[in-house]
């Protein structure tokens, strides 16, 4: 299985890189044009959709994903295409993505507790003409945005994609602390 590793920054410089604000005709005429895998993606009640919560909303806002059980929150969607769990030492999020290149997805992490995952794809329609100034062309993205749970090591967390589809994200946790009878802290073996 082929992956690439992806760089997760701390503070996102691209303040302005969701110039267009997303309505829902833009979304609409964006979806129009889009496979079937960007249906499965972006269409109702997906993770990356904007219809999540069977209403339209900025994508832009942050929801505590952590703070809903993973099966209450999973169990609405149509057409599931995000996995999620919980290990002793980590955080899994994994989804299915259309195919897409490296350099355009990027994963930002908001003082150590937002992550947001955005990309944007490009679309330049087919001419035959040889001159750049003539043709199609579009561009749209996804973003969503994550709040971290208290307990993970956000600055450990990986990132990839694997067979240009797949992005899988692995958030450690911190060990967790208790106190002992003399007073010292130690590190729980336990997650």
């Amino acid at each position: 299985m082929a992956s690439m590793k992806l760089e997760v920054v701390s503070e996102d410089q691209s303040l302005r890189k969701w110039c267009v604000p997303l309505r829902e005709d833009i979304f609409a005429t964006f979806m129009a044009k889009g496979s079937p895998i960007m249906h499965k993606v972006f269409g109702d009640k997906s993770l990356f959709g904007p219809l999540l919560f069977t209403k339209f909303f900025d994508p832009s806002d942050a929801f505590p994903l952590w703070e809903f059980e993973p099966g209450v929150l999973l169990s609405n969607l149509q057409n599931p295409c995000v996995d999620w769990l919980q290990t002793d030492s980590c955080y899994v999020l994994k989804s299915e993505l259309p195919k897409i290149e490296k350099s355009s997805v990027r994963i930002c992490v908001e003082n150590g507790k937002v992550m947001e995952i955005s990309g944007v794809w490009k679309n330049k329609g087919e001419s035959s003409r040889t001159d750049w100034r003539s043709g199609e062309w579009w561009e749209h993205g996804f973003v969503r945005r994550l709040e971290l749970p208290e307990n993970t090591d956000w600055k450990k967390t990986e990132a990839y994609v694997y067979n240009d589809t797949v992005l899988d994200i692995r958030l450690p946790k911190t060990p967790s602390m208790e106190y002992c009878t003399e007073g010292v802290i130690k590190e729980s073996s336990s997650g």
